[in-house]
Protein backbone atom coordinates (compact mmCIF):
# COMPACT_ATOMS: atom_id res chain seq x y z
CA UNK A 1 0.00 0.00 0.00
CA UNK A 2 1.15 3.06 -0.22
CA UNK A 3 0.89 6.82 1.30
CA UNK A 4 -1.67 8.48 -1.33
CA UNK A 5 -5.12 8.77 0.47
CA UNK A 6 -7.53 6.26 -0.31
CA UNK A 7 -9.64 5.84 -2.88
CA UNK A 8 -13.37 7.20 -1.66
CA UNK A 9 -16.23 8.72 -3.15
CA UNK A 10 -15.34 12.41 -2.44
CA UNK A 11 -19.48 13.00 -0.71
CA UNK A 12 -19.10 9.90 1.56
CA UNK A 13 -15.25 11.00 2.48
CA UNK A 14 -16.95 14.40 3.46
CA UNK A 15 -19.90 12.64 5.24
CA UNK A 16 -17.31 10.67 7.14
CA UNK A 17 -15.33 13.51 8.05
CA UNK A 18 -18.51 15.21 9.38
CA UNK A 19 -19.65 12.05 11.37
CA UNK A 20 -15.87 12.11 13.22
CA UNK A 21 -16.26 15.61 14.40
CA UNK A 22 -19.21 14.65 16.30
CA UNK A 23 -17.46 11.23 17.83
CA UNK A 24 -16.77 11.90 21.62
CA UNK A 25 -13.42 10.57 22.66
CA UNK A 26 -12.58 9.11 25.81
CA UNK A 27 -9.40 7.57 27.74
CA UNK A 28 -9.43 3.96 27.67
CA UNK A 29 -8.01 1.09 30.03
CA UNK A 30 -7.15 -1.99 28.81
CA UNK A 31 -5.78 -5.53 29.89
CA UNK A 32 -2.67 -5.29 31.48
CA UNK A 33 0.16 -6.16 29.09
CA UNK A 34 -0.12 -3.57 26.64
CA UNK A 35 2.91 -2.94 24.31
CA UNK A 36 4.48 0.51 25.27
CA UNK A 37 3.65 3.37 23.32
CA UNK A 38 0.33 2.96 21.96
CA UNK A 39 -2.61 5.44 23.33
CA UNK A 40 -5.94 3.33 23.81
CA UNK A 41 -9.30 5.64 23.68
CA UNK A 42 -13.05 4.52 23.13
CA UNK A 43 -14.30 6.42 19.80
CA UNK A 44 -18.63 6.86 20.92
CA UNK A 45 -20.80 7.72 18.24
CA UNK A 46 -24.93 7.58 18.03
CA UNK A 47 -24.86 5.13 21.50
CA UNK A 48 -22.07 3.01 19.75
CA UNK A 49 -18.57 2.37 20.70
CA UNK A 50 -15.07 1.22 19.79
CA UNK A 51 -11.85 1.05 20.99
CA UNK A 52 -9.01 2.93 19.13
CA UNK A 53 -5.34 1.73 20.11
CA UNK A 54 -2.78 4.68 18.28
CA UNK A 55 0.93 4.02 17.93
CA UNK A 56 4.42 5.27 16.86
CA UNK A 57 4.19 8.31 14.19
CA UNK A 58 2.37 8.96 11.00
CA UNK A 59 5.51 7.25 8.62
CA UNK A 60 6.17 4.37 11.11
CA UNK A 61 2.93 3.18 13.45
CA UNK A 62 -0.48 1.97 12.95
CA UNK A 63 -4.39 1.90 14.66
CA UNK A 64 -6.19 -1.08 15.92
CA UNK A 65 -9.74 -0.89 16.05
CA UNK A 66 -13.10 -2.75 17.21
CA UNK A 67 -14.60 -4.47 14.07
CA UNK A 68 -17.54 -3.00 13.80
CA UNK A 69 -18.58 0.29 12.37
CA UNK A 70 -17.62 2.93 14.57
CA UNK A 71 -14.27 1.45 14.79
CA UNK A 72 -13.87 1.40 10.89
CA UNK A 73 -15.07 4.71 10.81
CA UNK A 74 -11.98 5.88 13.63
CA UNK A 75 -9.63 3.50 10.98
CA UNK A 76 -10.83 5.48 7.54
CA UNK A 77 -10.75 9.26 9.66
CA UNK A 78 -6.84 7.75 10.62
CA UNK A 79 -6.09 6.80 7.19
CA UNK A 80 -7.35 10.17 5.58
CA UNK A 81 -5.19 11.75 8.25
CA UNK A 82 -1.96 9.34 7.54
CA UNK A 83 -2.34 8.21 3.76
CA UNK A 84 -2.73 4.77 3.12
CA UNK A 85 -1.05 2.22 5.12
CA UNK A 86 1.67 -0.38 4.10
CA UNK A 87 -0.71 -3.24 5.53
CA UNK A 88 -4.27 -3.86 6.78
CA UNK A 89 -5.46 -6.81 8.09
CA UNK A 90 -8.02 -8.44 11.35
CA UNK A 91 -7.51 -10.35 14.25
CA UNK A 92 -10.11 -13.03 14.89
CA UNK A 93 -11.88 -12.49 18.74
CA UNK A 94 -10.01 -13.55 21.52
CA UNK A 95 -6.69 -13.15 19.79
CA UNK A 96 -6.27 -10.05 21.76
CA UNK A 97 -7.70 -9.72 25.03
CA UNK A 98 -8.31 -5.62 24.47
CA UNK A 99 -10.05 -6.44 21.58
CA UNK A 100 -12.41 -9.27 22.42
CA UNK A 101 -14.87 -9.31 19.47
CA UNK A 102 -11.68 -8.89 16.99
CA UNK A 103 -9.96 -5.79 15.34
CA UNK A 104 -8.64 -4.59 12.59
CA UNK A 105 -5.56 -3.11 11.85
CA UNK A 106 -3.60 -1.12 9.67
CA UNK A 107 0.08 0.03 9.96
CA UNK A 108 2.48 2.71 7.86
CA UNK A 109 5.48 1.22 8.72
CA UNK A 110 7.18 -2.20 8.57
CA UNK A 111 5.12 -3.80 11.11
CA UNK A 112 2.74 -6.65 9.50
CA UNK A 113 -0.61 -6.62 10.40
CA UNK A 114 -2.63 -9.67 11.82
CA UNK A 115 -3.69 -11.88 8.96
CA UNK A 116 -6.34 -13.83 10.17
CA UNK A 117 -8.72 -12.39 7.74
CA UNK A 118 -7.38 -9.63 4.67
CA UNK A 119 -10.41 -7.32 4.50
CA UNK A 120 -10.34 -5.19 2.22
CA UNK A 121 -10.35 -1.15 1.91
CA UNK A 122 -13.86 -1.18 0.43
CA UNK A 123 -14.57 -4.18 3.43
CA UNK A 124 -13.72 -1.02 5.75
CA UNK A 125 -15.58 2.00 3.76
CA UNK A 126 -19.02 -0.47 3.70
CA UNK A 127 -18.69 -1.10 7.26
CA UNK A 128 -18.21 2.47 8.22
CA UNK A 129 -21.18 3.26 6.48
CA UNK A 130 -23.36 1.92 9.18
CA UNK A 131 -21.18 4.41 11.85
CA UNK A 132 -23.24 7.31 9.52
CA UNK A 133 -26.79 6.69 10.16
Amino acid sequence: MSSRPIAIDPGLLERMRSAGRSIRWRDAGGPAGRPRGRRARIASLHEEEARVETWGTARRGGIAVDSGPVGALALLLETDRRGTPRALGAANAGRDPAFPSGSIVATWGPEPAPDDARPTWHDVVELARYALV
